[in-house]
């Protein structure tokens, strides 16, 4: 009989665990073939067979059976003794047609663009070398100039995980009395068009790098917000439109603090009388408890070495070297929280 070693229970449950960690790129690349195949829109109408599905996508029947029984193994999908697969609450989050899908986050995040740098962690701590440019051959900002259906899956991306928070956000910006809003750096506009829909009189204006502005205004001019929403190009390092609510969201952490100060000086500039800040933003909590803004903070490392992010003492030195100051913070039941300013 074999006797245990003291402790080597411990032992097995501590190697089974970070196996289960090493394992988590294999269940990127899993969903991320899953929100490819749109298996999640097939299933809405019911279960499927893995032939069925792969007859609607003109994919391999027996690869796609095999993708499908590996999302069983995940709890992503469900499977029957007739060998038809269902859907569950997880899978529906990828659906194209629902309000908060992740499809096109998970589509972005697993993309080349993004996990080709975090082949370079090792290099970047070792040595200080970039990354992004290591891995794309330059900066991801003029990589997804050069590669605009990058810049449009990145645009995306951004719009899907405002959709997952954005109720917890919206819910705690007061847009009453705000004439003028702009979304600084806002992509294409996904958390101010949900401040509209709160606020159906709120006005506003989505301000972008030239070239995600030019797409995005077409966007915005087929829809509903058309008759009262601008959209603009520019640099939020020259220049940013003036407004009586200023909206940043997940942008200062793609910067240092040279360039955070320098953004938010041309945001206080743009602030009318009485007007205000949002920044919307993951806040570090303390060492031993830092949350997963922790992990964004190693992305930002390898996509945007620039960037970081920060606990709310480092916020408040930002705001005080830009010349504002901090009225209110909101924690929002997401990863992100609020941090609201005025000039000071």
């Amino acid at each position: 009989m074999v006797q245990a070693r003291p402790g080597q229970g411990h032992d097995v449950d501590a190697h089974a665990q970070l196996l289960d960690m090493l394992f988590g790129y294999w269940r990127s690349q899993v969903l991320r073939a899953i929100a490819d195949l749109s298996i999640a829109d097939h299933l809405a109408g019911g279960p499927l067979s893995a032939a069925e599905v792969a007859t609607r996508e003109n994919s391999g029947t027996d690869y796609t059976y095999r993708l499908m029984r590996a999302g069983v193994a995940m709890g992503v999908l469900t499977a029957d003794a007739d060998s038809r697969f269902h859907t569950t609450a997880l899978l529906d989050t990828l659906r194209k047609d629902e309000a908060k899908s992740l499809r096109d986050f998970v589509l972005a995040i697993t993309a080349t663009t993004h996990w080709l740098p975090w082949h370079h962690l090792v290099d970047a701590v070792r040595t200080g070398c970039d990354p992004a440019t290591t891995a794309l051959g330059t900066d991801v900002f003029t990589y997804f100039e050069r590669n605009p259906d990058a810049a449009r899956l990145f645009t995306g991306a951004m719009a899907s995980l405002t959709g997952a928070w954005a109720g917890h956000v919206a819910d705690l910006i007061d847009t009453t009395g705000v004439a003028r809003a702009v979304d600084v750096g806002g992509g294409n506009g996904s958390l101010l068009r949900t401040l509209q829909e709160a606020n159906p009189a709120l006005r506003g204006v989505i301000f972008d790098r030239p070239n995600v502005a030019a797409e995005v205004a077409a966007e915005i001019g087929n829809s509903e917000f058309s008759g009262r929403t601008a959209v603009l190009g520019g640099d939020f390092f020259e220049s940013v439109p003036t407004g009586d609510l200023l909206l940043l969201k997940m942008i200062l952490h793609d910067w240092d603090d040279d360039h955070c100060v320098t953004i938010l000086r041309r945001c206080r500039e743009a602030l009318a009388p009485g007007a205000r800040l949002a920044i919307v933003e993951m806040l570090l909590g303390k060492l031993d408890a830092p949350g997963l803004a922790a992990l964004m903070d190693l992305n930002m490392l390898v996509c945007c070495p620039d960037g970081r992010e920060r606990s709310l003492a480092e916020f408040d030195a930002l705001l005080q070297a830009a010349g504002l100051r901090r009225t209110a913070v909101h924690f929002t039941g997401s990863p992100h929280s609020i941090i609201e300013a005025v000039a000071a």
